[in-house]
This record gives C-alpha cells, sequence and structure tokens, in this order.
C-alpha cells in the first residue's frame, strides 16, 4: 500500500481517487474550492460534458458507470440551425450509437461522494498548492486563516486543471512546455424548459448554430433545458466585423446581433441579452507538454498533462482514459512498481494527449464552419455508406475518437488518410448525382489499397 496524494479534486481527480483507493492505497485529494457540493451553485466552467466510449470504459473499471448514467441525457445527433431557422439533423453513427450529455458540477459531485464512501479514501478542500517537492513526492498547501503544511507521500499525482501548480514544479527541469490561447472566447447562454418541464428542442441532439466565424450550441439537462455555449472571437476580425467579444458589448448590440444570427434561439430564451450581457466571458487554452512523469514520483493527468478547446467533447474522456490507462498498468506491473508503471504511463499517454489536442481543433472548424456545407454533407453520406457496407476497412473518425478506444494518435493518422481519400472522391465529376454508385464505392476500396 502506498500514500497517494491527488492534487486536484476535479473530474479527473475524483475518479482516479475511485480507481487507485479501490487497489487499496491511502489517497488524499487536495482541492482548491471549497466543496462544491455544499456550494448554492456550481462555480466554474459551465460548458456541458459529453461521456464517450473512453469516459464509460474508465467509469467502468471504477464500478460506478451506471451511477453515472442516471444523470445523463443521451444524444445520438448533430442538429443544425441555420440563420432563417432551419434545421437539419446529422447522426454520430450509421448504428444509433449516442454520446452522453451530462453537467459537470452533477458529474463532479457524485464522483466526489462516490470517492468519499471508499475506506482510504480523505477529501480536503480550500486546500491550494503552494509547492512540490518532486524528487520526495511533497507538497505544500495553504489554506485561509492557517498555517501552510507540508504532507508527504509516496507518490503524487497531479490533477490540478490547466495552469497545474504540480506541472509548474516539472518545468524546472528537463521540460517542453507550450500554451496556446485561441482566438475564440465563450460565454454560458442557458436555455429554460417549457412552462411545463418539457424540453424546447430535441434533447437527444447536439443543437449547433454554425455561422462559420462563430457559433453558439447547446447540450440537453435532465431537467428539460439546455447549457448553451457562445463561442466568438476575442476581437472581431474583418471576415465578420460584427462578430467579436468587443464589438458586442451594449444590450442594444447584443439584442441586435443575438436576434439577427440566432433568430430561433433568440425566440425561446427570453433574457437571451441580458444573459450575454451578464455572464463571464472566458478564454479557451491549449496546453502541450512532455514528459507527464517525474521518476516514480509524479504524474499529470487531464487539463494538467493535455489541456485542450473543447470542441471534440474529449477533454474529460480523455482524462478518464489517463486515469483507466494508470490502473492497467497498475494491474501489469504491481502496486509496488510505482517506476516502471509511470515510465510506461508517460510512453502511452504523451504522444496520444497531442493528438487528441490536435483533433479537438480540427473538430473546431468542422463544427463552426463544415457542417453547414453541401459537400462536408456529402461526404458525410458518402462515409455512412461505405461504413454500412464495409465496416471492416471504414470507420469515420468520429467513430474512432468517440465510439472506440482506438488510440488517439491511430485515428488522427487514419482520418489523414480519409482526407486524401474524400478529396480525390469529391473531385470526380458528377460525385452529387452518383455518390450512391459503385463506381465511387469501388473508387474508394482502390484509394484504402494504395493511400498511405
Amino acid at each position: 500500500m502506498k500514500n497517494i496524494t491527488i492534487v486536484g479534486g476535479g473530474l479527473v481527480g475524483s475518479l482516479l481517487a475511485v480507481l487507485v483507493a479501490k487497489r487499496g492505497h491511502k489517497v488524499d485529494v487536495y482541492e482548491r474550492r471549497s466543496d462544491p457540493r455544499t456550494a448554492e451553485q456550481y462555480a466554474g466552467r459551465s460548458i456541458n460534458l459529453v461521456v464517450s466510449h473512453r469516459g464509460w470504459t474508465a467509469l467502468k473499471a471504477a464500478g460506478i458507470h451506471e451511477r453515472i448514467l442516471e444523470i445523463t441525457v443521451p444524444v445520438y445527433a448533430r442538429m443544425t440551425h441555420d440563420p432563417q431557422g432551419r434545421t437539419n439533423r446529422l447522426p454520430y453513427s450509421i448504428d444509433n450509437k449516442a454520446i452522453y450529455s451530462v453537467s459537470r458540477g452533477e458529474l463532479n459531485n457524485r464522483l466526489l461522494s462516490e470517492a468519499e464512501q471508499i475506506p482510504g479514501v480523505t477529501l480536503h478542500f480550500g486546500h491550494r498548492c503552494m509547492d512540490v517537492d518532486l524528487d520526495h513526492a511533497s507538497c505544500v498547501f495553504s489554506r485561509k486563516g492557517e498555517e501552510p503544511k507540508t504532507v508527504k507521500a509516496d507518490v503524487v499525482l497531479g490533477c490540478d486543471g490547466a495552469f497545474s501548480a504540480v506541472r509548474a514544479k516539472m518545468q524546472y527541469g528537463r521540460f517542453n512546455y507550450s500554451q496556446e490561447y485561441i482566438e475564440h472566447d465563450y460565454k454560458e447562454i442557458a436555455f429554460p424548459a417549457a412552462p411545463d418541464g418539457s424540453p424546447l428542442m430535441d434533447p437527444h441532439c447536439l443543437h449547433i448554430w454554425p455561422r462559420r466565424y462563430y457559433m453558439l450550441m447547446g447540450l440537453a439537462n435532465q431537467d428539460g433545458g439546455f447549457t448553451g455555449t457562445l463561442f466568438m472571437p476575442h476581437n472581431a476580425g474583418p471576415e465578420a466585423p460584427d462578430a467579436g467579444f468587443d464589438k458586442v458589448r451594449t444590450e442594444a448590440g447584443a439584442d441586435r446581433f443575438l436576434k439577427t444570427h440566432f433568430p430561433d434561439a433568440y425566440a425561446i430564451i427570453p433574457d437571451m441579452t441580458q444573459q450575454y450581457l451578464r455572464h463571464p466571458q472566458s478564454n479557451l487554452v491549449i496546453v502541450r507538454c512532455s514528459p507527464w512523469t517525474h521518476a516514480d514520483k509524479a504524474a499529470l493527468f487531464g487539463d494538467a498533462a493535455h489541456a485542450m478547446v473543447p470542441f471534440y467533447g474529449e477533454g474529460m474522456n480523455a482524462g478518464y482514459e489517463d486515469c483507466k490507462v494508470l490502473n492497467d498498468l497498475l494491474d501489469e506491473h504491481g502496486d509496488d512498481n510505482w517506476g516502471a508503471v509511470l515510465h510506461a504511463y508517460d510512453e502511452q499517454r504523451v504522444a496520444n494527449g497531442h493528438a487528441i489536442a490536435d483533433l479537438s481543433l480540427r473538430n473546431f472548424t468542422e463544427m463552426r464552419d463544415l457542417v453547414a456545407d453541401p459537400r462536408w454533407i456529402l461526404r458525410k453520406k458518402i462515409e455512412g455508406r461505405l461504413q454500412a457496407k464495409h465496416p471492416d476497412q471504414w470507420l469515420p473518425l468520429y467513430s474512432q475518437v468517440k465510439f472506440t478506444n482506438i488510440p488517439y494518435v491511430d485515428a488522427l493518422r487514419e482520418g489523414q488518410r480519409h482526407d486524401r481519400i474524400m478529396e480525390e472522391v469529391l473531385a470526380m465529376p458528377g460525385i452529387e448525382a452518383m455518390w450512391e454508385s459503385e463506381e465511387v464505392e469501388r473508387k474508394v476500396l482502390e484509394l484504402l489499397e494504395s493511400t498511405t
């Protein structure tokens, strides 16, 4: 049995505590916030999350997936809304697979309660990590009104987010690190339920209002409402001079912008303009780093290792896969051999963390722009037909990422190969009329043989 310090009691830290404690280790979780279960309202980011196959794999390993499933809403398709309010439903898969929408706050609260019930787990709230001694696996925590205290452990697991204190100490050594803010920020816009509590849109779709340089999206909550998020440039560019948080600042300007560009959403959100003005504007950061481990003493998980933009809905799932991989490696190497475990963890996860960061940026272009593009929609039809007829040869990139445990690195590589193939297919004369023909099918199969 080891003494494990987990820095960060968010979505990843709380699941990691469950997995590690169930192996018999003593686990202390230190969280900067006060206990979110006792707060009136969850304070923090509010983009709804989706649990996909990788996330469920980790939750099943922890034995808690059924209790998490209770607080989710299955989502089977994208629903795009054009500027005139017309909609188009685009299923995620040909076999009715779903991703699952869940409230960040509800999920975190349930995971903390699950962790707390396990013997050997202690949760410490209101503790800020001030310093980490990586060589000796000790941390200094401060708490309001108290003297800082030093906590010694056998292993420190950093689950403390994009601005990780554990990672900051790793940066003093031989450490690769990059941080990038994308040009877009976001604001929450809540969609209400109908007076009788029923949803005003299809709750089993991810709703997207793609407007090329900006977009609104909404995911269902269990109460009939939706958590919406408006993504828009921090500063408006020449391509869309009215679309920037720096431009849309007044009540009249916000009202005009929202009513013009999202008319059907505006019609069902009575206080859309007031929410826009009242809610905070948050930024989006990408973190890439390596290594994720320090000898047999420390490792990074989740956003501390690989903060990414939320456009694939995989940030949490990638973090949960980190936890599952660690658990599998403890099975393989033994609970006393953390040197071998952490070395193998770093070898397996770093490249995959970089790959899903790249995939998430790629999906941003798809969501805000391509989903409204007739050629993109045609490509999806061709891919769906190929998958139905040749499931062993063609699995679309989205399905690889969301509905399998195929390593992200392999999915990215195969997705790029698919791009090259589909570029040739979509260039075929008359493709719009002949996309269901055997000629197109033969062309794809030939290209699969010859394209690397």
